[in-house]
């Protein structure tokens, strides 16, 4: 029997966006004390509902601006929604942002057991993952680099090999992999498909309809805020690549 391990439940998500152009704080403040700051309401996710069961990696599609990262940022915790709930059953390792949970004056050593810390693994257990992290990340030559110097593509593979090194029972990644050579992204592939054998959920964003239809099993199409369409992934990337195309 299929075991649920995030549950999305009528989730909506909404901002309030200033309708005037606001150029120093000064103004700002004084605008706010005068209450002559006026808001529109913008709904990033409308009433959204699904479930992935345990092992499975789900894919999610939609165009820029669908809602692709407010939702994995409301699964990952990091956004509370206005409305609905989301239940995770498990430990999660959220790859949602670029360089999030580093520190770029650190170096990458120091920034290894900063980012662990962060995922809420221990000292002792970043230890014992260290020589394993720096490997799979190949970047031996640049350990004692504070990672201001890095590139988009090395902050990728710190991040990813981190997030990696111990098992979650969520792993989310979001465009992450984008940003690497096609020789890394081939590496996180495989990877990930052996962190599912040992039973690790992944949560799966990318634009590339091709890594989403080799990879994963279920998903969602988001539009506007809006899921339009879920089920099998080859029923998804179908229905998405006439919409689209």
């Amino acid at each position: 029997m299929e075991e649920v391990i995030v549950d999305i439940d009528n989730v909506s998500m909404c901002f309030n966006m200033t309708t005037e152009k606001i150029t120093t704080l000064k103004e700002y403040l004084i605008k706010r004390f005068k209450r002559q700051i006026s808001y529109s309401e913008f709904w990033a996710l409308k009433d959204v509902s699904f479930q992935i069961n345990r092992g499975e990696i789900f894919g999610v599609l939609g165009l820029n601006g669908a809602g692709k990262s407010t939702l994995l940022k409301v699964i990952a915790g990091v956004l509370k929604p206005t409305l609905g709930k989301v239940d995770v059953f498990g430990r999660m390792a959220p790859l949602i942002e670029l360089g999030a949970g580093f520190d770029a004056e650190l170096t990458a050593r120091e920034n290894i057991f900063l980012n662990g810390a962060v995922l809420g693994y221990s000292k002792k257990e970043m230890k014992a993952k260290f020589d394993e992290i720096v490997s799979f990340s190949e970047l031996e030559n640049f350990i004692d680099v504070p990672i201001k110097n890095f590139s988009s593509g090395m902050y990728a593979r710190l991040g990813f090999s981190i997030a990696t090194a111990t098992t979650p029972d969520v792993l989310i990644v979001d465009e992450i992999l984008s940003v690497g050579d096609f020789k890394f992204q081939e590496k996180c592939e495989q990877k990930i498909k052996q962190m599912v054998e040992g039973g690790t959920t992944v949560i799966l964003v990318s634009h590339s309809i091709e890594q989403i239809r080799s990879m994963c099993s279920k998903g969602v199409i988001l539009e506007q805020g809006k899921l339009i369409s879920s089920g099998d992934i080859a029923q998804i990337c179908e229905f998405y690549f006439s919409k689209y195309n």
